[in-house]
């Protein structure tokens, strides 16, 4: 399955910015929703004032139908507010835990509705079964009857915590933004380019331009990649100190116990045992560090929860692999070294102390 948006961008000064298609009528995004429904191959159309984890949005304080004092000390709640078509919620991927659907039957002359997400719930009405037909109050007072419970989602940045977000019906709520969600089982160039003939055959001067939802997503994960890049050259950079620092001890190690290994060798000492004399040190070394490498990277996980997008510091595949690749590394750095004692003649050596 394939998504696909629509937005309409104009230059305004030196920035783009994303604004809608030049006609903030209900009417007109009523058309479009049911030109690009028309379309081969769309199994789903919505539309949305702007999209979750891009450029904008806005929030809302939420008051319980009881409150009649509007100061933001009343609060129960400040949630995200999405404008939004029929059809959003299956365009967009977003299941309906409770309740129904928005449907064109919720306009301007009908009483005012919304869905709210599972966090919204549970936070202004106690429970997902208790919010169905419960009333809210928001912008000032108004009340809106909630008809529905979509499941949570992210709306500002993809390491928030649950944020309680409410959807409102784009027939009851004007805004000027219009972004159209299409989901289609064709293939992503193909309904770009129907998608574009059908919005210009509405009025050919609007100039349209088709993105995959991946492609929006970009923004959220950009700063996710940036960090993770860039831990990624820090920790390649810690491994190559280590490697160093490893190899540096273990030969200085070697060459102050030369005299001592030779006289073991000279003594029958087996090959193990002087390499378990070479490496005793540095091993123990690598095993203290990285017991306490991961003992810290334990106590770091909120903060590595906020940079890097679903890291699990915890996971014990992680832990593990990090444990066993950190003595991997050191033993080959101290390997050298250690095959320097092996190769040590011990006569040689004793004829010359």
């Amino acid at each position: 399955m394939s998504q696909i948006g629509i937005v309409r961008r104009r230059r305004g000064g030196d920035a783009i910015r994303i604004e809608s298609f030049g006609y903030g009528l209900p009417q007109m995004q009523r058309r479009m929703l049911d030109a690009a429904a028309a379309i081969p191959g769309a199994a789903s159309v919505g539309y949305v004032n702007h999209l979750p984890l891009g450029v904008g949005g806005g929030d809302s304080f939420v008051f319980t139908d009881a409150t009649t004092d509007y100061r933001p000390t009343n609060l129960a709640a400040d949630a995200m507010s999405y404008i939004v078509s029929p059809g959003y919620l299956q365009a967009a991927g977003t299941r309906l835990l409770a309740g129904r659907d928005l449907t064109f039957a919720d306009d301007s002359k009908a009483p005012k509705v919304a869905l709210i997400n599972r966090q919204f719930a549970l936070k202004v009405f106690g429970s997902v079964n208790k919010a169905v037909e419960g009333h809210f109050k928001f912008y000032g007072g108004t009340r809106a009857e909630v008809i529905g419970v979509v499941e949570d989602g992210k709306y500002r940045t993809l390491t928030e915590d649950q944020q309680p977000a409410m959807f409102f019906s784009f027939q009851q709520q004007q805004a000027s933004g219009t972004f159209l969600l299409v989901r289609s089982t064709r293939d992503p160039q193909e309904i770009a380019s129907a998608l574009e003939r059908t919005m210009h055959g509405l009025d050919a001067s609007l100039p349209v331009i088709a993105r995959t939802w991946n492609h929006e997503m970009g923004w959220a994960l950009f700063a996710a990649r940036v960090a993770t890049v860039a831990l990624g050259a820090l920790g390649l950079l810690g491994a190559m100190l280590a490697v160093t620092g490893i190899f540096g001890m273990a030969s200085y190690t070697v060459s102050k116990r030369l005299r001592e290994l030779g006289i073991r060798m000279a003594l029958g000492a087996r090959r193990k045992q002087v390499l378990r004399a070479a490496l005793g040190r540095p091993f123990v070394l690598l095993s203290v560090g990285s017991v306490a490498g991961v003992v810290l990277g334990i106590l770091a996980s909120k903060v590595l929860s906020f940079i890097v997008y679903q890291a699990a510091p915890r996971d014990p595949l992680v832990l593990i692999g990090v444990v066993l690749t950190m003595l991997l590394i050191g033993l080959v750095a101290a390997w050298i070294p250690a095959q320097k004692a092996l190769a040590v003649n011990p006569v040689i050596l004793m004829r010359e102390e």
